[in-house]
């Protein structure tokens, strides 16, 4: 085994080959995804898709990871600065930017092993999962939020894995229709979400090891439906009270032939 990666050697014999054929995409690359492409730079991951149409700005700078106060005059893209930041730790690593919305460039994403999703609006989650489900490709997504309360500011985040076959987001509860139209009706008005650094940290890391799981044999129990929620002020991560509620439960929004599936797979072979 390669000797830079020999203090991951638990994840299994074939780790290291594994993560380096691993093809990973990456929607959004700010706070969330900054992290998550770095952590997967490091496990050893080869192939990185990459989707983001922002660039970076002064604002960014509390949680950009890779993002300099050197980039902030140049604009640099976001995707520009998660290449650069993978490069420095694996050189080898073969990288794709799309420096544009996901959506215009959706079918690089089919070549994808697991497709991360570090997005801010519901919809946005919506369209990525059902490319995914289409694509028979895992998801896995993040987010967090700041909210105000009585007694201050509440920090709150999730972590959501979604793979094809398995329960969805609309069935665990996180998507439903009133979120979406609510959110349609204030589409252009929501204006800037407070970010800090740690609990995109904290959620970038509980992703990065639910990928772990599913590609490296280093633990025998995964379940095929993860969803941990985030409590900032207690820095506690839990799974999500919903989930006993589900039990045996089968999804049936992703059920059809049209639904399911890659429509672009050759038939009759």
């Amino acid at each position: 085994m390669n000797t830079r990666f020999s203090r991951q050697s638990f994840l299994g014999e074939h780790s290291p080959e594994t993560l380096a054929h691993s093809r990973i995409g990456i929607i959004g690359l700010g706070g969330g995804g900054s992290h998550i492409a770095q952590q997967l730079a490091y496990l050893g991951v080869g192939h990185f898709v990459l989707y983001d149409d922002d660039r970076i700005e002064d604002s960014n700078l509390n949680r950009l990871v890779g993002g300099t106060a050197r980039d902030v005059p140049l604009r640099t893209l976001k995707t520009t600065i998660a290449r650069r930041t993978i490069k420095q730790v694996n050189p080898t690593a073969k990288v794709v930017e799309f420096p544009t919305l996901w959506q215009h460039d959706a079918l690089r994403l089919r070549h994808c092993d697991v497709i991360f999703g570090c997005v801010d609006s519901y919809s946005a989650r919506e369209q990525i999962e059902r490319t995914c489900r289409r694509f028979l490709i895992p998801y896995i997504d993040i987010g967090m939020d700041v909210t105000e309360s009585p007694i201050g500011c509440v920090i709150s985040g999730q972590l959501i894995v979604s793979i094809p076959g398995s329960l969805c987001m609309r069935c665990v509860g996180f998507l439903n229709e009133d979120l979406l139209t609510q959110e349609a009706a204030r589409y252009g008005a929501a204006g800037a979400r407070p970010q800090v650094i740690w609990p995109n940290g904290i959620l970038a890391s509980l992703a990065i090891g639910s990928f772990v799981q599913l590609v490296t044999p280093w633990h025998r129990e995964c379940s095929d439906m993860i969803y941990l929620e985030y409590d900032g002020n207690t820095q506690m991560v839990c799974p999500s009270n919903r989930l006993k509620y589900l039990t045996d439960k089968i999804c049936h929004h992703f059920s059809s032939r049209t639904d399911l599936g890659d429509p672009f797979w050759p038939t009759g072979v």
